[in-house]
């Protein structure tokens, strides 16, 4: 039962919808209605601001986090990865915004850092790499989840940064980096007809031309 209802805070955490509610609330803007029409990140960055986007890109992570650290805070002896999975489905369906969340990209981070923070700072390098090659916020979250996938499965039998097997962690990071790159599919598509959103630094490889 204990467990039963942490799994349910962590949930009720991931479904806060943070960018609906800043733009509601501070802006007067509501994010469905405008750019990709979704509540993460990257829209509220492209609509509300910087100072919106970071705000947003915090908040999210740290429900990752919270959630993962639940266990920890109050001698629940579970595998915190569950919490923090249960917020991710909370981000990405949440219950306070019509079960129509962000990308789960945000709040997967704040569950690494909560987990096995030096696994996070490799696949932020990854995200960080394609970002600038690319220039493209979408594309660098597919590749960081699909080097995720790669990571978990490879990297124990080698004792690069994950030293042993965690069945729960893999499965976990397998259903997580499936569902990022699920829910990108509108992006990859836009990608693959040189249409997708870019950010106004980096190299462009891809000579990405949005639709104004």
């Amino acid at each position: 039962m204990r467990v039963f209802v942490f799994i349910l805070i962590a949930y009720l955490l991931g479904s806060i919808p943070s960018g609906l509610w800043i733009g509601k609330i501070f802006y007067h803007v509501n994010l469905r209605e405008h750019g990709s029409g979704n509540t993460g990140t990257t829209n509220t960055f492209r609509i509300l601001g910087a100072k919106a986007g970071i705000t947003t890109f915090v908040i999210d992570a740290l429900k990752g986090t919270i959630a993962t650290c639940l266990p920890a805070l109050f001698g629940v002896s579970v595998n915190p990865l569950l919490f923090g999975f249960f917020a991710i489905i909370g981000h990405t369906f949440p219950i306070f915004a019509g079960f129509k969340g962000g990308k789960a990209v945000a709040t997967s981070a704040g569950v690494l850092l909560g987990y096995s923070p030096i696994f996070l700072i490799f696949l932020l390098i990854i995200f960080g790499i394609v970002l600038y090659l690319y220039s493209m916020i979408s594309l660098a979250s597919v590749a960081a989840a699909s080097v995720g996938i790669i990571g978990v499965l490879v990297f124990p039998a080698c004792h690069f940064i994950l030293t042993s097997y965690d069945p729960l962690f893999m499965i976990i990071t397998l259903a997580i980096a499936t569902l990022i790159i699920v829910r990108h599919r509108e992006n990859l598509s836009r990608i693959r007809q040189k249409k997708e959103n870019i950010v106004p630094f980096g190299l462009n490889l891809s000579h990405q031309k949005p639709v104004k």
